[in-house]
């Protein structure tokens, strides 16, 4: 699984984007409301770990996520 923070301009707020290894968008929330993507994901249980990952994570730049 892939992780892209992208950057929000003006009133548009920061999102994070989640792909598979094949790049194929599995789920876009923003940055301060990960709760319902994460967990349609079946991945709530690790919400903290994504979260640290994605805070520490620079704009724009694709880092791969071990699950």
């Amino acid at each position: 699984m892939y992780i892209i923070k992208v950057k929000g301009v003006a009133k548009i707020p920061d999102y994070v984007q989640l792909r598979d290894a094949k790049f194929t968008l599995l789920a876009y929330f923003r940055v301060d409301r990960p709760d319902k993507s994460l967990e349609k994901l079946g991945l709530a249980d690790k919400q903290d770990y994504i979260m640290n990952i994605i805070n520490a994570l620079p704009f724009g730049q694709v880092t791969k996520l071990e699950i």
